[in-house]
């Protein structure tokens, strides 16, 4: 079961990854403070970005695992995670980079060609 302390040491392990408490919870942002990672106060629920389109189809692929908190998530690129549905640590990394990528500016991204998404065949 992935923990807040994976998170964190995962997160703070990305390029210009900074962690920031904001509305009493820990956040995690990059590149002049844009949010890409955060946990619920009770350090089980993980919030990552993602596109709108994507949601659907990872929600019912994975309910118990993946969620939006309606009323909250509905209009941004946003989903939370369970921590304690995840994998493992390796899957835990994948979607905090994933988040990641998309809050990084590109310029960060050229930085680091082995953490940008890898061209489809």
């Amino acid at each position: 079961m992935a923990t807040a302390d994976d998170v964190r040491k995962i997160a703070l392990s990305l390029p210009g990854a900074l962690e920031k408490l904001s509305w009493g919870l820990p956040t995690f942002r990059v590149d002049k403070g844009k949010l890409f990672a955060s946990l619920d106060d009770e350090d089980k629920v993980l919030g990552v970005k993602c596109p709108r389109e994507d949601r659907e189809e990872l929600i019912a692929a994975e309910p118990e695992k993946f969620f939006i908190r309606v009323g909250h998530d509905d209009q941004w690129p946003w989903l939370r995670v369970r921590l304690a549905a995840l994998e493992d640590e390796e899957e835990l990394r994948a979607i905090l980079l994933d988040s990641w990528r998309q809050a990084a500016p590109k310029k960060l991204l050229a930085a680091h060609p082995g953490l940008s998404v890898p061209e489809e065949r």
